[in-house]
């Protein structure tokens, strides 16, 4: 059975397509030749703070904008097949992933795989039952210090060996109460090209 947010989803979708026009003309590569990774957090819109148009970058989204594995395979993909240049690893203020441990989702999960709810203070489950404990083997990327987590992230992509060290990678946090990117100077440092 369709939801209202199906139909509406669908209705939008049909409005966009009608006037596609020459963004079928779209080339594959991004035409500025850059890629973002950034948070999958709906304030988020990195084609408005970055300037963006479509055909522009590629945009990597997941929870946190972490530099997961699958983050840096696309990082990869985006420069080795489709001709990106520079990367912006973009974390933001007020992140749900600094709201919670490893742990606590873990525990969640194994109670009950519903919605969980928090109260200001921690997290906890309406319902009880019927959860798993693979969550508990997961790595959630989960963070504390949000500067300190955007310095590792490009770390960890700078010092990947399928990662060419010609490739500056940039660091900043989206404030999402101003809006503002703040570059976070020692991770840009940190993903300067190597000579």
């Amino acid at each position: 059975m369709a939801s209202g947010i199906y139909d509406e989803v669908v209705s939008a979708n049909g409005t966009y397509a009608a006037s596609f026009g020459d963004k079928a003309k779209l080339a594959l590569p991004p035409a500025r030749r850059f890629a973002i990774l950034t948070c999958m957090d709906a304030r988020l819109d990195p084609a408005k703070y970055a300037g963006l148009a479509e055909g522009d970058a590629h945009v990597i989204r997941n929870a946190g904008g972490r530099a997961s594995d699958d983050a840096i395979r696309s990082l990869v993909i985006s420069h080795k097949l489709l001709g990106t240049r520079e990367w912006f690893v973009v974390h933001h203020t007020d992140c749900g992933m600094q709201l919670f441990t490893g742990e606590i989702i873990g525990d969640l999960l194994a109670d009950n795989l519903e919605t969980a709810e928090h109260d200001g203070k921690k997290w906890f489950n309406p319902k009880h039952g019927g959860g798993s404990v693979a969550g508990q083997y997961v790595h959630w990327h989960t963070f504390e210090d949000n500067a300190k987590s955007v310095t590792e992230d490009v770390l960890r992509i700078r010092h990947h060996p399928l990662v060419p060290g010609h490739i500056p990678i940039y660091g900043f946090i989206y404030d999402v109460k101003t809006g503002r990117l703040d570059e976070v100077a020692d991770a840009t440092a940190a993903g300067k090209p190597k000579a």
